[in-house]
């Protein structure tokens, strides 16, 4: 066993957590699940696999996730954030253990975990979803969570990363309709990320893995300056064309378009909102001086 605390956010994730939790076991010495009040049995289930559970009302997941950091008194050299719809292989986890134990003195701070990701039951493999990499464990002492609200990744104050050879899953048990309200929360999260960018808030990509910071530098400097709607289109021409999602069937079109011209247009589509409104806010205020 590594000496590893696992941390996992949850909310109504009764469908999910006890694969989670089965999954890491046998690797962690601690397993916290910091609940957002859920009304389902997720707490329940939590607690009779063994994990401890801290709840706290939901914010985002920066702020949740610095919640347990404060709370939770970790005190093990490493820390892995596990999504509760997320699955340890037994391949990764004896890779993850061994990773660890070899490099308690070294500079190795951080480990990249590889996923498979389940859509609909199956899993892809193409469309440039595989492999799904995300700096997700690392030592305690170096690593720490951005403080955004979208897309926030783990960051390290020195040294360097390791990825897995071997895969885990990513495989959420619900069904599409929770995707979708998953997504519009997204979406809005999304939005308040972007106009944080735009305003020279959050704009550093220090201390992320190579992945991350290029795929923050390509959505800021690249994607965002195309036009409204044009962008999710060639976001799903890249996808499922270039990137060969066409492949992975059926599920593979579904993804690729819920992805670009649902997810991705919806982001625009609250821009846009959001922008308009100002405006239209601005309009009001100038009439009414003028009355």
């Amino acid at each position: 066993m590594a000496d590893l605390t696992t941390i996992i956010l949850t909310f109504n994730e009764e469908k999910n957590i006890a694969n989670a939790i089965n999954s890491v076991k046998n690797l962690s010495k601690r397993i916290i699940v910091v609940d957002s009040y859920s009304t389902d049995k997720t707490v329940e289930i939590a607690k009779s696999l063994g994990a401890e559970v801290l709840q706290n009302k939901w914010i985002n997941y920066a702020k949740q996730y610095m919640y347990a950091i404060e709370h939770a008194n970790i005190t093990t050299q490493w820390v892995f954030r596990l999504d509760a719809d997320e699955i340890v292989t037994e391949e990764a986890r004896k890779e993850i253990e061994n990773i660890c134990l070899l490099n308690e003195n070294t500079d190795i701070n951080g480990i990249v975990v590889r996923f498979t990701v389940n859509f609909l039951g199956k899993d892809l493999k193409h469309g440039g979803i595989y492999p799904f990499r995300k700096l997700l464990i690392y030592k305690a002492e170096y690593g720490s969570i951005e403080n955004k609200s979208m897309d926030e990744h783990i960051i390290l104050s020195k040294g360097k990363t390791v990825e897995l050879k071997n895969d885990c899953i990513h495989h959420d048990f619900k069904n599409l309709s929770a995707w979708i309200d998953k997504h519009n929360k997204y979406a809005s999260r999304e939005v308040e990320d972007y106009l944080n960018h735009k305003n020279k808030i959050n704009t550093e990509f220090s201390g992320m893995d190579n992945k991350s910071k290029m795929k923050n530098i390509v959505k800021f400097k690249i994607y965002y300056q195309l036009p409204i709607g044009f962008r999710s289109k060639l976001y799903y021409l890249y996808r499922y064309y270039f990137k060969l999602g066409f492949l992975d069937g059926k599920e593979g079109k579904i993804f690729a378009f819920m992805q670009a011209y649902w997810y991705r247009f919806l982001v625009d589509a609250k821009i846009y909102e959001n922008e308009n409104m100002k405006l239209v806010n601005e309009n009001e205020k100038s009439i009414n001086i003028n009355r």
